[in-house]
Formats: C-alpha cells, sequence, structure tokens
C-alpha cells in the first residue's frame, strides 16, 4: 500500500486473513455496471494508494482517468504504473492538467469523482471547484487547515448536493475499531473523560519538520494535520462533538533556535549526500521517493528532504489540548514529535469502569556503527529485532469497577496505517455494494471531518490567543451536531 518510509510498519500490515467482521461483506459489481471515471488531484506520494487501488484491487468498479498536479515528473510516476498494470511496457499516456484546468479536467475527461490528495492548505479550493463542476470527491486528511476552508466547503455541498467522502482510515484499524465497541456497547458506562497521547518518533516525526508541513500555513500545523486523525478517533469512539477547546503549544525541539541552543554545531542544507544521521533522509535510499521528489526537483525547486533543524520551520512539535464535549465528557490530548518510541495511549473512563488501549508501533530506532539510522527494527521480522521492553504490540484492557481487568482481542487488519488501509478502500470504492450497513459507523463524510478541523483550528486559535476557543465561534458554515447514536454491536471481554 502507501506506508510512508519512516513510518513504523505495524506487523497487522503483513495480514491477509482478517475476520468478516472487519472488513464487511461487499456484493460483487453488476456485469453491466460501467466503472466509475476518477482522476488523482496530487500525485505526492500519499497518492500512490490510491493509484495502486484502482490499478489492483479495485479496477473492476473504477479507473483513473486523468492525472491533476503541476509537476509533470510525479505524473510521470504514475502513469507509468498505471500502464503497466494495464499490460503495457510504456506509460499510459493518461490526459494531465495544471491545477488552474481542474474543471477543463471534469468536463473534458466525464470525471465522476475527484480524489484530492495535494498539499492541504489547497483542499478547500480543489474540493470546491470540484463540486461545482459537478463531481463527487474523495479527500484525503485533513478536510482543510481552518475554519474559512470549512465554511467553503460546507457551502459547496450545500450548493451542489455532491458527495464528499473523507478518508479517515484510522477508524478502520481493528485496534481502533473494537475499542469503539466497547464503548459503545455500554461496557464502561457513560464516557466522562479521555485521555490520548500520541508519540512520534525522531524517525517519523522528524519527517514532517523536512516536508512543507513545516511551514504552518501549508498544512495548520500537527494537530491539524496529523491530530485530525485522532479528533476523529475521539469524535467517533464517544459518539459526540467538542465544544471548547483550550491549547498550549511550542517548538522546543527541531528549527534552527533549538538546533543553536543545544550547539548541535553546522547542520547539513538537505538529507540526500548529507551522510550519516539520524535525522536526515536521502532520497536515493528509496527509489519511489527519488522518482517522486528528487527527479522531480527540476520542474518545481521543493525538496522533500530539508534540514528538520534548518530555518523555516514554523509548526510545533510539543502541543497539549483540552476539549469539552456537548455531553460533557472532557479530552485531555498531547502530541509530541520527538519520542524515542513510537505509538499512542488512550484511556477512557465511564460511569462503570475504564477501557485502556496501548499502542507501540516502534519500540526504538537502531542506529548502525557510523551513527546514520540502521533498517527500521520493525520491519525485520527476525527475534533479534524484538525489544523486549517495549514490543511492537497492542493491546486493549477492560475493567469494570470491583472486577478484575480483562484484555479484549483484537482481531487481524490488512494494509497500513494499523491494518485500516486496505479495509477503509472497500468503503471508498465499493460503499454501494455492501450488503449490509457498517455496525460501527466507520465511513466518515464532510461533517466529521469539519469536527475534525474545528478542535485543531479552535487549538491554534487557543495558541495564539491563549484564551480558550468555542467552536460555534470559529463559525463553520454547519452545525456540529451528532444524530441519534447508532446501534453498535458489542465486543467481547
Amino acid at each position: 500500500m502507501d506506508q510512508n518510509p519512516t513510518a513504523p510498519l505495524p506487523a497487522s500490515s503483513t495480514s491477509t486473513d482478517p475476520g468478516p467482521d472487519v472488513v464487511g461483506e461487499f456484493a460483487p459489481p453488476p456485469a453491466s455496471r460501467p466503472r466509475r471515471r476518477y482522476a488523482v488531484l496530487g500525485t505526492g506520494h500519499r497518492a500512490g494508494m490510491y493509484v495502486a487501488a484502482l490499478t489492483g484491487d479495485h479496477a473492476d468498479v473504477g479507473e483513473i482517468v486523468a492525472w491533476l498536479d503541476p509537476n509533470p515528473a510525479r505524473i510521470d510516476y504514475y502513469d507509468q504504473q498505471v500502464g503497466q498494470a494495464l499490460g503495457r511496457n510504456a506509460a499510459a499516456h493518461l490526459p494531465r492538467y495544471a491545477p488552474d484546468a481542474l474543471e477543463q479536467m471534469i468536463a473534458e475527461q466525464r470525471v465522476e469523482t475527484v480524489i484530492v490528495t495535494s498539499l492541504d492548505r489547497t483542499h478547500a479550493e480543489m474540493v470546491d471547484r470540484s463540486l461545482r463542476a459537478g463531481a463527487d470527491v474523495v479527500v484525503e486528511k485533513p478536510l482543510t487547515t481552518d475554519a474559512a476552508g470549512c465554511r467553503r466547503i460546507t457551502q459547496a455541498v450545500a450548493d451542489t448536493g455532491n458527495d464528499v467522502v473523507m478518508t479517515f482510515n484510522y477508524r478502520y484499524a481493528p485496534r481502533n475499531s473494537t475499542l469503539r465497541q466497547v464503548i459503545a456497547a455500554g461496557t464502561i458506562g457513560e464516557v466522562t473523560s479521555v485521555h490520548f497521547e500520541w508519540v512520534l518518533d525522531t524517525m517519523h516525526g522528524a519527517d514532517y519538520f523536512r516536508r512543507w508541513h513545516r511551514d504552518k500555513p501549508n498544512s495548520g500545523g500537527l494537530l491539524v494535520h496529523k491530530a485530525s486523525h485522532h479528533f476523529d478517533l475521539v469524535n467517533w469512539w464517544i459518539d459526540d462533538v467538542p465544544e471548547r477547546v483550550y491549547a498550549s503549544g511550542a517548538l522546543r525541539f527541531y528549527g534552527d533556535a533549538n538546533a543553536t541552543a543545544r550547539a548541535m554545531g553546522p547542520r547539513p542544507e538537505r538529507g540526500t549526500g548529507a551522510g550519516a544521521d539520524p535525522f536526515s533522509l536521502d532520497l536515493r535510499d528509496d527509489p519511489r521517493l527519488q522518482a517522486l521528489y528528487l527527479d522531480a526537483e527540476q520542474h518545481d525547486g521543493y525538496r522533500r528532504d530539508q534540514d528538520p533543524f534548518a530555518p523555516g520551520v514554523t509548526i510545533e512539535d510539543n502541543m497539549s489540548v483540552l476539549v469539552d464535549y456537548s455531553r460533557g465528557a472532557t479530552l485531555t490530548y498531547s502530541l509530541n514529535a520527538h519520542s524515542p518510541w513510537e505509538g499512542y495511549r488512550v484511556s477512557v473512563n465511564g460511569t462503570q469502569g475504564r477501557a485502556e488501549l496501548t499502542v507501540v508501533e516502534r519500540g526504538h530506532i537502531q542506529l548502525a556503527d557510523d551513527g546514520d539510522i540502521a533498517l527500521d527494527p520493525s520491519a525485520t521480522g527476525s527475534a533479534a529485532a524484538v525489544d523486549p521492553v517495549r514490543p511492537a504490540e497492542h493491546r486493549l484492557i477492560v475493567q469494570k469497577h470491583w472486577r478484575r481487568a480483562e484484555e479484549v482481542v483484537i482481531p487481524d487488519g490488512i494494509g497500513g496505517h494499523g491494518g485500516g488501509d486496505a479495509i477503509l478502500l472497500m468503503d471508498v470504492f465499493r460503499r454501494d455494494l455492501r450488503v449490509h450497513p457498517d455496525p460501527l459507523g466507520r465511513a466518515a463524510d464532510y461533517l466529521d471531518g469539519a469536527r475534525a478541523v474545528a478542535v485543531g483550528a479552535a487549538a491554534n486559535e487557543s495558541m495564539r490567543t491563549g484564551a480558550p476557543v468555542r467552536i460555534e465561534d470559529l463559525r463553520l458554515g454547519v452545525p456540529l451536531a451528532k444524530d441519534a447514536h447508532k446501534s453498535v454491536q458489542p465486543a467481547t471481554a
């Protein structure tokens, strides 16, 4: 699938035999039904998941008919992949367009759905224009970067009636959906509070400070780009909507000022060719990154491997957020981007007990003798790579009042992001073929995207002003209130 080479490779990514309750049952497409026509808008790294899906497992229900990106080299990379999937020994030569020709592309190529995987700051404009040109949209998280973007998208949905699918893949990771089952089944009673801690290690975490994400106007910072996943999980887990947010955060590890304060000495301008350095990324080490970025620099000058301690970093690397929910629950959330290990801990307190989910995605980063990062130990599969103190694992424990703690079995998933990517893609491309409604309600729409962005946008405003921010004061253009709770099948402890 589309596993970022700096991210941990969870064990569930190797599973190919998930339980039927995890994936759901989908009917085969009618033989007479034509394939849906998709265009890919933004041909960077994340687009790979969708290209692979539409040239592989989901080629029977959809096809890519056009590309939109200002960088021709990145289009070339994926166009070659499509050509190979079609059985050619050459590129597919699909039509390609620049961003200002979006409407032309939709009309000329009869595009039914636009897949938006471009820079976060472009999402609102591209979703709005796609909807108004007559296409539906599949959009990568985050929905947008701020309240103004939410207003633009919600108005376009209201004006056109066209569809927006949010791809919140973490909902589909079985460990996360199993926690959803436990909470929705009433096992721990009414939720009173949630504590959610997410840590990114210095291999994966540093990557956000090398890329375009390092500039806050591009990404909204990690509280929007990264944490929109996490805020969506909490919104979904407890089936509630956020009302008030207070946040504190700062850039305390990465960036040039921190490097100077810690006397780190001269730093390489970029990772490629820098030699042994645990904070550098050499694009030549990954053929896909070399093709998509290093070989594409001549067209736009974008460097994917900037030094995370170079000037120009305007996002935070340490963040804490307090969120009040409409039914009275409170979330305390923290995100750290320079941890020695990667994973997350979630504790959900209820009127009848407590649920605790612990996930270690990578227990440590191993250095080679020369001081450079060695092969990701979580990907070797060898016994020697297993950390005896902090092994890569996930565990869900439920404890009711006056009872012993019990462990809830987490089923296997398939694909990256904790086993959720491949299951998500079933809903993205085959949701109309579901035999039964998903009892977990994992499919997300633009309202779910707005609810997640609302927390991050309010947190950014709170960090700016030092005051709590009410979600309603953001004027998102649409009420965020939830419908009546959906029935969710319980998990067995």
